[in-house]
């Protein structure tokens, strides 16, 4: 994984992208588009990631597209062009939604724009008090329904604060941001590392199978009836606890230790378990 437009790290079953344009607030351009699309695609099959993060560099998480690197020069391209662009910045949050293991987005800062969608897209949202974010497609004369914003937010945080963030296009504080449920916890700035690093270590070191099968559930069942869910929940189920760390986690028990659900992971890691149809 040699990334050339963010800096990319892992350490202790642990990916940490970090956007590192501080001068540009992060802003992202085509290049790194491209890439955070594919390396999200390749993270799927990366057996020493357990989960991943995703930060920023300075005062901001990431700003959107650059005004002048792609903005700029969208103006006159030609019709397929345009959509070539606009799938691939879909590309990039459908690889994070269906990746299955857990993404943090650590938001150290202003978000906004695309950087926002990407922090809807991770599956769960830690932010710096300096965090505020704005959906800001319509404050430019867009549609506020960019990159699966109109899908990913009335799900995150309901239909009525996700039009208003997405009609409105203005910023909210992380406090606010936080009451409304778009931020599982707010700290200070100087802490947000510390707690980053907390969760992603629990996460890293969980049941890798129930994770990514509760991943695949919760985007899966949006789309189901009750029964249909009762039943696909009840096979699934059963299927886990054929898994070994289910019997990791009773033996623990038993042995009065604490589990380890690391030693399972090798023969799972990289594989769709139980057959995935994305």
């Amino acid at each position: 994984m040699n990334t050339k437009h963010f800096q990319y790290s892992e350490a202790a079953g642990v990916a940490t992208i970090r956007l590192d344009r501080p001068e540009r607030l992060n802003a992202l351009t085509f290049d790194s588009y491209r890439e955070l699309t594919d390396t999200f695609a390749a993270l799927a099959s990366r057996d020493s990631v357990r989960c991943v993060v995703i930060t920023g560099t300075g005062k901001a998480f990431c700003s959107g597209g650059d005004v002048k690197d792609i903005i700029g020069k969208l103006f006159g391209v030609s019709d397929a062009e345009l959509h070539a662009f606009t799938r691939m910045t879909c590309e990039l949050v459908h690889n994070m939604h269906v990746l299955e293991k857990p993404v943090i987005a650590s938001l150290n800062g202003t978000v906004c724009g695309a950087g926002a969608v990407i922090a809807a897209a991770a599956d769960m949202r830690l932010a710096a008090d300096s965090a505020k974010i704005a959906y800001l497609f319509t404050q430019v004369g867009l549609c506020g329904a960019d990159m699966g914003a109109a899908w990913l937010l009335p799900r995150i945080i309901g239909y009525g604060h996700a039009t208003e963030l997405l009609i409105g296009g203005e910023f909210i504080s992380a406090q606010r941001a936080h009451e409304i449920g778009l931020y599982n916890r707010v700290v200070p700035g100087d802490e947000l590392e510390a707690l980053t690093s907390e969760w992603a270590k629990r996460l890293s070191e969980g049941p890798s199978l129930g994770i990514a099968m509760t991943k695949r559930m919760l985007r899966k069942e949006q789309s189901l009836s009750f029964s249909e869910a009762m039943s696909l929940e009840g096979w699934v189920q059963a299927e886990c606890m054929k898994h070994p760390d289910y019997n990791e986690s009773y033996q623990a028990f038993i042995e009065r230790r604490p589990k380890n659900f690391v030693q399972n992971w090798p023969g799972h890691a990289g594989q769709a378990p139980l057959g995935e149809d994305s």
